[in-house]
């Protein structure tokens, strides 16, 4: 399992990113330690996978390296992306299993599918 992923985003956009997170059943979580709040923000899944939003000046956004989640209500949580306005594009199937990508508000794209393969 990877514990974390770090993220670099924009300190404008980080209750946007959170906010576009929460729709993929992500919740907040605090830092252990103040000085990482300074300059993150966490978000968690249910199984305890995170997102580490480093907030930075000026961002490095991968063109196509992306984050992949599994989204256990997947139809209800593309439904949920574009009611929020995000272009949800969908993909090729894989391990019979619909996939969509979609960018964070600070531009990263994330991957999702309706389970893992196997």
């Amino acid at each position: 399992m990877i514990h974390h992923v770090g993220l670099e985003v924009p300190t404008a956009s980080t209750d946007a990113e959170v906010a576009f997170w929460a729709l993929l059943s992500f919740r907040e979580v605090t830092p252990p330690d103040p000085s990482l709040a300074e300059r993150s923000r966490w978000v968690q899944s249910r199984d305890g996978s995170q997102i580490h939003l480093l907030t930075v000046a000026a961002p490095v956004v991968p063109v196509t390296g992306h984050v992949a989640v599994v989204a256990a209500a997947y139809d209800d949580t593309v439904a949920a992306l574009r009611a929020a306005g995000h272009e949800a594009a969908p993909r090729r199937e894989y391990w019979d299993a619909p996939r969509t990508q979609v960018r964070s508000p600070a531009g990263h794209l994330v991957e999702l599918t309706a389970r893992p393969p196997g």
